[in-house]
């Protein structure tokens, strides 16, 4: 699915109807259409609501809802704030088929006004702005906003938050008031700042209403962010041929873990070889031999000389993928010999945890990177890298401008991993949950990642299968153990089952 900024949704709109060709009010009826039903499957008859409506064309699509709950029979109390008097052309219209309602309570505020009581029984429609929001709130409406926030009515939203501004930008005043909805009906497609994690108290639950925008203008625009789904995946990966032997799945080579963190080598193992490699070797301290041998059967183990961190930089001519990272500890050997092994490497590369650590303070070796490696960091981590970022627009912005830097890939893990490619495309994991939310569960991303890329998958192919496949995995081990209880492990054991559902 394609998200496009704001601009590009007005111009989508446009577009619709043009090409339709559909007239701006009646496309506006049709979007009151879709909110009104989906309010009406939530909430009964006997919900008060209050409906809050702005200028433009957000406070439009609030009059025609009002309207039609109010034909539906709902009791129903609307204000408009039209302060500076001037409306929109459609928000006008819609005000004055509101008022021709038999029976309607409507008041227009243009000075101040007689706040409505609210209860935990009242249902609040915010249609104060929209996206096209380019500045904080302040005065009235900033009051307003913090009134409807310390009510106990239940929020809806429509389109977005008001005073959210929908691509995710933070605005100069900080914190911005925004209208913390219990529930965000967005109009044809999720806006970026829904995958913000500083924005979920705001948007809370969010339902994406089909209003019929252009496909054909869908098609055709462009736009760098999209969101994952399952159709995206199936078409990526390639069935096994019969005659197939384990040398065709590639040799990968996993270098992790330290004394005392051999469980990080181990999930990453155990995701690896659960992921379709053909063979699997560990490099690992040799301390942490025997438990990786009896733990990990099925894969090969390439002791360090140090008992306790890796040490030894490993030749790579006889594999095809190598991962470097998950527990490797940020000693002082372990640094120089990390430095050491990236001075040439010839296949592909994943690099995750410590090693990202390690190459945040010695940023020179970023450069010796093989093009089209795959960094796998959380936001911390990609901090260290590229500084201190404001919100997590600007985080997303810099991990761009590094991937292009560097032509490398970046999986951004979060509650909606992205993964970024070096020419700025950046798509949205729609799997996960916050249970995967736990120590371990990097390490399968990792391990995953490393068998892909070791079966031959470019790189994007394999960021892209394996975020998608991992967050799978979590949302199969949430429902078989629960958010509270689930471990990275949970998540390894499902991999078989989300592999099976893929396979053709």
């Amino acid at each position: 699915m394609k998200i496009f900024q704001c601009k590009k949704i007005k111009e989508l709109d446009q577009y619709t109807i043009e090409h339709e060709p559909i007239r701006p009010i009646d496309l506006m009826e049709r979007a009151a259409d879709a909110l009104t039903s989906a309010i009406v499957r939530r909430w009964t008859i006997d919900t008060p609501i209050v409906v809050f409506a702005g200028q433009g064309n957000n406070g439009g699509d609030a009059l025609a809802v009002a309207r039609k709950l109010i034909e539906k029979q709902y009791n129903v109390e609307t204000f408009l704030f039209n302060t500076s008097n001037h409306l929109s052309e459609d928000c006008t219209t819609n005000r004055d088929r509101l008022k021709g309602v038999e029976g309607v309570k409507f008041t227009e505020v243009t000075t101040q006004f007689q706040i409505p009581q609210l209860t935990d029984k009242h249902v609040v429609v915010d249609g104060l702005f929209g996206t096209g929001l380019d500045k904080p709130l302040t005065g009235g409406y900033a009051g307003l906003v913090k009134f409807i926030n310390s009510s106990d009515a239940t929020v809806v939203s429509i389109d977005i938050p008001s005073g959210l501004n929908g691509d995710g930008r933070r605005f100069d005043i900080y914190p911005n008031v925004i209208v913390n909805a219990d529930l965000t009906l967005t109009l044809q497609m999720p806006k970026m700042a829904f995958f913000f994690a500083e924005n979920e108290d705001a948007i809370g639950e969010w339902e994406v209403l089909d209003i019929g925008l252009s496909e054909d203008g869908i098609r055709k625009m462009e736009t760098p962010f999209s969101l994952l789904e399952e159709e995206d995946i199936k078409t990526l990966i390639e069935p096994r041929k019969k005659f197939a032997h384990k040398g065709d799945f590639g040799h990968a080579l996993l270098i992790a873990g330290s004394y005392g963190m051999a469980g990080a080598s181990i999930m990453s193992a155990k995701a690896c070889l659960k992921s379709g490699v053909g063979l699997l070797t560990v490099h690992a301290p040799s301390l942490n031999v025997p438990i990786l041998q009896a733990v990990v059967p099925e894969a090969m183990i390439q002791p360090d000389l140090n008992e306790h961190c890796f040490t030894m930089p490993s030749p790579t001519q006889d594999y095809d993928a190598l991962a470097i990272g998950p527990g490797l500890s940020q000693r002082e050997e372990t640094i120089t010999a990390l430095l050491l092994q990236l001075e040439d490497i010839q296949i592909p590369l994943v690099l995750d945890a410590d090693a990202l650590n390690i190459l945040s303070e010695n940023q020179d070796y970023l450069k010796k990177l093989p093009p089209y490696s795959v960094l796998t960091p959380h936001p911390k981590e990609l901090e260290r890298l590229v500084g201190k970022c404001a919100d997590s627009y600007e985080r997303l912005q810099k991990a761009i401008e590094l991937a292009a830097a560097l032509r490398v890939y970046i999986i951004l893990k979060g509650a909606y991993s992205i993964i970024i490619s070096p020419d700025g495309l950046c798509a949205f994991n729609s799997t996960g949950n916050p249970g995967m939310a736990t120590g371990g569960s990097g390490d399968v991303l990792t391990g995953i990642v490393l068998a892909l890329l070791a079966q031959g998958y470019a790189a994007k192919e394999a960021a892209t299968i394996a975020t998608y496949v991992h967050g799978l995995a979590g949302d199969k081990a949430a429902t078989a153990n629960g958010m509270i209880a689930m471990t990275a492990m949970d998540v390894v054991n499902e991999l078989p089952n989300v592999w099976k559902q893929f396979e053709r």
